[in-house]
């Protein structure tokens, strides 16, 4: 949040002693239902319109494999539409994904740039998750909310508002409200009795929202999924695991940060020539994709897309991944993955939790390392190299891993402290080179 509209710490406190503080807590339960309504929508239009491009029309074509060139048109589309939104339409299509994600609320003015950016681009092929524009999404229909029946605008009551909307929307994605409260803790940074009067509302909220998201989903049978892997079996977990965990959570997170730097470097003439740029990213994603499918004989949707989809393959059955194919889809995906964040729109935290389940299988051939210790070692360092959140991204990934997996908790945490203690330490040195 800016300086205008984060919630003072004083002013706050001064709200929690009023009844207002109560109807605010009411008013941000009420904001979950709404936001959680919209979002299964803009969540169940993105699934079908995925399953449309790239399952439903290649069937009906006899496209069976999909060929190494269908990404080609569907991309070129969506990088035109995207830049149309970001230089045209208010707001820029949204954050700028290089940036990572913010707690901040959207305007609603920039809700159209925002949808747009979003629907013609995340569907046709677009290397980012949909969690960017669900939180946008999400904040804007709070405002919109608070405009009417809530607080005056510009007040600290009004901006803990359009957060729990944010909050809300984290619930929706990944699907639970404990990794929305954790996450907005995080990214807004507040503390002590702060963090008390900004939490309480988007606990509620993304309660409310997660319950009504999971009603709606059952209500329509609509095949609308919260980020979550297939069930893992349990895997005992040895001194060896513990001890290659340290060394792979460093090289992912150097390597997360390898793309990162890519998508920096592109990233002001992507802000010059948003137009130009979107259709280059666009058209660098699809050549990825063709070249990965003809260098392997697999599927270019392996590289497209935000990558929700084949990490459930990939955790189901990693030794379907052959080594060579695991390589080139780090550099493949990698290089779409970068151009993305430099000069697309969405969401930064699915890619990334993919290509660090990739590198974390291709790590479990290094002797004495299990395949589910390594995947849960790669997930958890790339996802804290890319928010960088570590609580966050504990959080997100022992989630993930589900019940059958929660031995891997050890690994999962060392590799968190790892990866961001790296991350750190590359970003200050990036800041340092920067500062002359």
């Amino acid at each position: 949040m800016d300086e205008q509209t984060e919630p003072g710490s004083a002013r706050l406190e001064q709200l929690a002693r009023t009844g207002q503080y109560v109807r605010l807590l009411l008013l941000a339960g009420a904001v979950g239902i709404p936001v959680s309504v919209v979002a299964f929508a803009f969540l169940a239009l993105l699934h079908r319109m995925t399953a449309f491009v790239w399952e439903d029309l290649p069937a009906d074509l006899g496209l069976d494999p999909l060929p190494w060139w269908w990404p080609a048109p569907w991309l070129l589309a969506g990088g035109i539409v995207v830049g149309v939104a970001v230089k045209w339409l208010p707001g820029g299509g949204g954050h700028v994904p290089i940036d990572g994600l913010s707690a901040e609320p959207v305007k609603p003015s920039y809700l159209p740039g925002v949808l747009l950016a979003a629907v013609g681009g995340l569907p046709l092929g677009v290397v980012l998750g949909p969690e960017a524009p669900l939180m946008a999404v999400g904040g804007a229909t709070a405002l919109l909310i608070a405009r009417r029946w809530g607080p005056e605008q510009g007040t600290p009551a009004a901006a803990v508002l359009g957060t729990s909307g944010a909050a809300a929307a984290v619930a929706v994605i990944f699907g639970s409200p404990l990794v929305a409260a954790v996450f907005i803790l995080e990214a807004v940074g507040f503390s002590g009795p702060k963090l008390t009067r900004v939490i309480l509302p988007c606990l509620l909220s993304a309660g409310v929202g997660a319950l009504i998201f999971t009603g709606l989903g059952d209500w329509t049978g609509l095949p609308v999924s919260s980020l979550r892997l297939p069930g893992l079996d349990a895997a005992a977990l040895h001194v060896t695991d513990l001890l290659w965990t340290v060394p792979a959570a460093a090289a992912i997170a150097i390597g997360v940060k390898q793309v990162h730097a890519l998508g920096r470097r592109l990233a002001p003439v992507a802000k010059r020539r948003p137009l130009t740029l979107a259709v280059a990213a666009a058209v660098v994603t699809a050549v990825s994709a063709g070249a990965y499918a003809l260098l392997t004989g697999r599927s270019p949707v392996e590289v497209v897309l935000s990558g929700q989809e084949s990490l459930a393959e990939l955790s189901a059955d990693p030794a379907s991944f052959t080594a060579w194919a695991l390589v080139a889809l780090l550099v493949c995906k990698g290089l779409a993955y970068a151009v993305s964040l430099a000069a697309l729109r969405g969401g930064p935290i699915f890619p990334g939790l993919f290509l660090g389940a990739a590198a974390g299988v291709l790590l479990s051939a290094l002797p004495g390392f299990g395949a589910v210790p390594a995947l849960a070692a790669g997930m958890a360092a790339a996802t804290a190299a890319v928010l960088p959140l570590p609580v966050s991204a504990a959080v997100l990934v022992t989630l993930l891993l589900g019940a059958d997996a929660s031995a891997m908790t050890p690994v999962v945490l060392i590799a968190v402290v790892v990866a961001f203690v790296t991350e750190q330490a590359l970003d200050r040195r990036r800041r340092a080179e920067a500062a002359p």
